[in-house]
């Protein structure tokens, strides 16, 4: 820390319990109080300086031999005014960035100007401030630390020009200001300090990072911190870099928000601390935190935005507070992770374990910016499946986090199903590839919640587009017990004519290859080097011909396995059974089946009578077998 010496004479002062004497020689004539300390000294040193001591002391009687004078507010009280005392006798003094701001005020209120000598206390701080304090960055801090227990500071401006030096410091790169200085670049010894004409100082190089500063002004009160990110946002630093120092000084002051500890671990620590006298500075904290974050989308991390979430919570913050926040995260919802969803519900008024409405509240801003930004609208529709989009993929990845919370909220007994319902059925269908992890979440639902009545299983189920299940999915439906009989039927509808699908395409493209391949040929045999061409695509066809082969075969497999699961199920043999599902779903088209051995495709009408007696032979198949839930 630099520092000014003033003063030339040896230090003639001693103290003696709440008394200060200068043993002069002279028996002093003058006493000085302030607070609970008493200076006994001599009335010209302090008249030749002080305008206000010159008048104080004109004031006392001349007949006294010895008059008192009480000084109750001196910035820094009686230690700075013992600093005052060694100027005015001309001892050895120091000014530093910890005692200029003091001596500075001090010497400003006793009115230590050139009027009353040369060179006075108020030149000498001021010079010092100018020349050397806000020459450096750290003088400046440590003397911007100074200025809270000034009220003051702000009248002459110090609080304002040390605000200003430390934002144009934070501006350049700091390798450019500070000692040593290089012309190019610090040389290190082996110990790694810093040299300086071949001389090791002992520094450690510097890092010119953008975040170098962010340690040290963390170190500044709430006020003088908002007052100088304010003051660097209007100077045009960049916002990112700004958001990073509010992240570290709320990770430093707010307890819960660093995740090095387990998420129940850092809740319980968090109101441990908050159980003691601290909350309402926290909460306020927390509200001005808020107010410092830029609003714009990606500039904060979404793991640090949920943490505050949580710990205003706990601190019960304002509304706004909170619906700030839940908002900031619901514009940048594609990014967080299932881990930041789970949140505990702290409010003792609901009995889940998670605090769903407040997820729910996210994800209705998470739509609406969607909507506004015109990411909700698909491009185009292609036979029910939607041509990609980059805009797709943010509301993409939000359906796959939303269903994965819904798999862990599910098994929660006291989940209401209207909620969970909402949940599910507030993300679009567009922005569900596949319906296996909704499925996978209304199956646990299903599974916890074992007194549902069967209405209700069917109005949630409906959320299930069948259409959208895998195989996988499919298989485990149509097994499942706990589903309604409506939905296992669709689900077996759907698998046979999606599989009737692939096969009839894997027969079309074995045709047009044929036709390609004679196309070919017959164009190859006019030249040499048309016939050689030839046989190289015939060699590449046949060899797609034998995959194409082997999966039609593996298809047939499929198909011949399915039809026997659904004799199984009714009761009757396979091309009957479509006949009647057709009709009992409301679809007019005649149903085809495949058979590997025949080669045929029949058509096939039956009436809906034997659909009865699938519902029965699926109530005794309920009774008599159950089935474990579907993970994927």
């Amino acid at each position: 820390m630099a520092c000014m010496k003033l003063g030339s004479k040896s230090d003639a002062f001693q103290r003696q319990g709440q008394a200060w004497f200068c043993t002069t020689g002279l028996p002093s004539d003058i006493v000085v109080e302030v607070e609970e300390m008493s200076f006994h000294l001599h009335k010209f040193p302090l008249l030749s300086r002080s305008g206000v001591m010159e008048r104080l002391i004109a004031e006392v009687s001349e007949g006294d031999k010895k008059c008192v004078i009480c000084l109750p507010k001196i910035p820094g009280g009686a230690k700075t005014f013992e600093l005052v005392a060694k100027f005015c006798y001309g001892v050895k003094l120091e000014l530093t960035a910890s005692n200029v701001v003091y001596l500075r005020y001090a010497s400003e209120q006793l009115e230590m100007t050139e009027e009353y000598g040369e060179g006075n206390l108020n030149t000498q701080t001021e010079t010092f401030l100018n020349q050397v304090v806000l020459r450096n960055w750290k003088d400046s801090l440590k003397t911007l630390q100074t200025c809270d227990d000034i009220p003051c500071a702000e009248e002459h401006h110090v609080t304002k020009r040390c605000i200003e030096s430390l934002t144009t410091k934070a501006c350049t790169d700091p390798n450019l200001f500070g000692w040593p200085m290089m012309e190019h670049g610090p040389m290190q010894s082996p110990g790694g300090s810093v040299m300086w004409n071949g001389i090791s100082t002992g520094a450690r190089p510097k890092h010119s990072s953008s975040d170098w500063w962010y340690e040290d002004v963390s170190t500044l009160s709430l006020p003088l911190y908002k007052r100088l990110i304010c003051t660097m946002e209007s100077h045009g630093i960049r916002l990112e870099i700004l958001a990073g120092s509010i992240a570290l000084y709320a990770k430093k002051y707010l307890p819960g928000l660093n995740r090095h500890q387990g998420a129940n671990e850092s809740t319980s620590r968090l109101m441990a601390v908050t159980s003691g006298a601290l909350p309402e500075e926290q909460k306020v904290l927390l509200e001005e935190i808020d107010h410092l974050l830029p609003v714009q989308k990606g500039l904060v991390p979404t793991k640090f935005l949920f943490g505050l979430l949580r710990t205003a919570m706990i601190l019960k913050a304002n509304p706004s507070c909170l619906a700030n926040l839940e908002k900031r995260i619901g514009m940048q919802l594609d990014q967080a992770t299932l881990e930041d969803l789970l949140m505990p519900n702290f409010s003792y008024s609901t009995e889940t374990l998670y605090n769903f409405d407040c997820v729910q509240r996210i994800l209705e801003h998470f739509l609406a910016m969607d909507q506004i930004t015109g990411g909700s609208s698909p491009c185009s529709v292609d036979d029910g499946q939607l041509i990609g989009s980059p805009s797709l993929t943010p509301i993409t990845t939000v359906a796959k986090l939303i269903d994965g919370y819904l798999v862990e909220v599910a098994p929660d007994v006291n989940l209401k199903l209207p909620k969970f319902q909402a949940l599910a059925a507030a993300v679009p269908e567009y922005a569900r590839p596949l319906d296996d992890g909704l499925y996978r979440a209304i199956d646990i639902y299903l599974k916890s919640h074992p007194w549902l009545a069967e209405s209700d299983r069917e109005q949630l189920c409906r959320l299930i587009d069948c259409q959208k299940l895998s195989l996988e999915a499919c298989t485990h439906a149509a097994q499942n017990e706990r589903l309604p009989l409506r939905i296992i039927v669709q689900v077996l509808f759907f698998e046979q004519l999606q599989l009737r699908t692939s096969i009839a395409g894997c027969f079309l493209v074995s045709d047009n290859l044929d036709g390609s391949r004679q196309l070919r040929s017959g164009l190859a045999g006019s030249t040499e080097c048309g016939w050689t061409t030839a046989v190289r695509e015939n060699q590449v066809l046949k060899v797609g011909m034998d995959n194409m082969r082997m999966r039609v075969s593996e298809l047939e497999k499929e198909c011949s396995s399915m039809r026997h699961e659904i004799e199984k199920l009714s009761g009757t043999k396979g091309s009957s059974t479509w006949g009647n599902v057709s009709k009992k779903l409301g679809f007019k088209m005649k149903s085809q089946m495949c058979s590997a051995q025949e080669g045929s495709v029949s058509n096939q009408n039956n009436g809906s009578a034997k659909i009865d007696k699938a519902k029965e032979r699926h109530a005794k198949h309920k009774k008599n077998s159950s089935r474990d839930g579907f993970a994927l």
